[in-house]
């Protein structure tokens, strides 16, 4: 969670004509020139950064970099203003914005087994580019005023206080359809194999993402890439044909698999301290220096807007954000406010004192797009002149068994002392040699259980259940 805000970005007039598509030399119809899909990377590209951050090491910044312009230069359209960025996001991502804007996350980074694929996913996404795919989908969607929804994975109860019109990050739910995904898929392998790495690897990871909705509970964060990028599992022998073709014609390939991971030994893995991050079912944040429990065993995501907690098998959800702008004089004031501006009507509520903090606790009725009617307990509390609202929400049917967790949750937001906050430290990568009698559950335990085990067989390129190779050097996650 973080208090920055985002700066929704004017959109330009769009009109329509037929241009060539650079891809397939077609005349299609074509709602946004070559000229406004540069002007929107441009516009889109501070945003992005600061919003999601732009992770913190230039030497992986150049090397992933100087990976892209090799594979732009000899794309259909060399002239555009490429960039590519790894930005400071845990989820498992990578998406373009038009007219050559290419974001990796670094939460994508260590499920890739070698620099082959590391390629394939910017090829890919220069793919979306070249053939005017992004420009389609951004069109459709922004102009269709799809705002952000920065916690995807909870729709529909993510945001309901907040301003869903980011449209400079709305790129994060671009959906491409089929018949995209696959041109994009041969793209990547061809963009790839031409500077000589293996286009093998394409195939190979789209096999991780099919594997990775068994650890879908591992990806915080923004959209990942199963949910923007669709049927990863079925377009592996889509895209066997094209790396036959290739491989047929001749030609070594290498995948540089070593290259990669000593980048990404070392690399955040899950949230960034300075975000906050999640350990159980606590969430501590070590520079705004307060922490919260949610109920024991609720999934918790994080984003730079907000918390979200959501109940195993259920809908029932709690949200901490940052008030933005708080309209009134006291704490009631703000937060009878703020939850009228949002659409809620309270029907009880009183001051109160939260571990020393002025706080006003009340109860609220509304409607919450995709739940319907729903009760929440708010808390709108003062903490270091900033106002906090943690929030449960529920239909109004299931609040009376509710209500106690939630109580329970907004009773225990406090501060953090200094030393608290100094002693923590992320989750990071780190690389291992497999032992005689090692298994992913045991290799996963002795890391500090900072992954599940089967996430972590994943992560090497390997199914859940199999076995690690004795000698052979995997990646791991080392508890903070």
């Amino acid at each position: 969670m973080n208090p920055r805000v985002i700066v929704p970005v004017a959109l330009l007039a769009l009109v329509a004509a037929c241009a060539t598509n650079p891809v397939t030399g077609r005349r299609e119809l074509t709602f946004m020139s070559e000229a406004q899909e540069i002007s929107i990377a441009q516009e889109s590209d501070p945003e992005i950064k600061k919003e999601m951050g732009v992770y913190n090491d230039p030497e992986l910044q150049r090397y992933v970099n100087e990976i892209g312009q090799r594979m732009a230069k000899i794309s259909e359209r060399p002239h555009l203003p490429w960039r590519f960025t790894v930005v400071d996001v845990p989820a498992v991502n990578a998406f373009a914005v038009p007219g050559g804007g290419i974001y990796i996350t670094r939460g994508i980074l260590p499920f890739l087994d070698s620099e082959a694929e590391l390629a394939g996913v910017i090829g890919h996404e220069i793919g979306h580019v070249t053939a005017r795919h992004s420009a389609q989908q951004y069109t459709r969607q922004i102009t269709g005023q799809v705002g952000l929804l920065a916690l995807g994975i909870f729709v529909p109860a993510a945001r309901p206080f907040g301003d869903l019109t980011g449209q400079a990050l709305g790129v994060l739910f671009l959906k491409y359809g089929r018949d995209d995904e696959i041109q994009a898929d041969g793209l990547g392998a061809r963009y790839e194999s031409t500077l000589g790495w293996d286009p093998a690897a394409m195939p190979g990871f789209l096999s991780t993402l099919g594997r990775l909705d068994e650890a879908a509970g591992d990806r915080r964060g923004v959209p990942n890439w199963l949910s923007t990028h669709p049927d990863p599992l079925s377009r592996v022998d889509d895209i066997q044909p094209t790396v036959q073709k290739i491989k047929a014609a001749g030609g070594s390939f290498a995948t540089n698999r070593d290259a990669l991971i000593q980048r990404i030994d070392g690399i955040l893995y899950g949230d960034n301290p300075e975000q906050g991050l999640a350990r159980g079912s606590a969430f501590l944040h070590p520079v705004l220096r307060f922490r919260i429990d949610f109920p024991d065993q609720w999934e918790i995501a994080n984003s730079p807007q907000e918390v979200v907690a959501k109940a195993p098998g259920a809908d029932i959800f709690m949200l901490l954000e940052l008030v933005e702008k708080p309209q009134g004089r006291t704490i009631e004031e703000i937060a009878l406010n703020s939850m009228g501006n949002a659409g809620f009507r309270a029907s009880r509520g009183e001051r109160a004192s939260i571990n020393g903090l002025d706080a006003f606790v009340g109860v609220y009725q509304g409607q919450v797009e995709g739940l319907g009617a729903v009760v929440t307990r708010a808390a709108h509390i003062m903490y270091e002149g900033k106002v906090y609202v943690v929030a449960g929400l529920v239909p109004p049917g299931a609040f009376q068994q509710a209500d106690g967790a939630f109580l329970a949750s907004i009773r225990s937001f406090r501060r953090l002392s200094a030393k608290e906050a100094e002693d923590i430290h992320p989750d990071r990568v780190d690389l291992y040699v497999v032992r005689a009698g090692d298994t992913w559950q045991s290799i996963a335990e002795r890391s500090g259980g900072a992954i599940k085990p089967a996430t972590l067989a994943i992560m090497n390129n390997a199914t859940p259940g199999s076995q690690p190779q004795q000698g052979t050097r995997i990646k791991i996650v080392v508890r903070g």
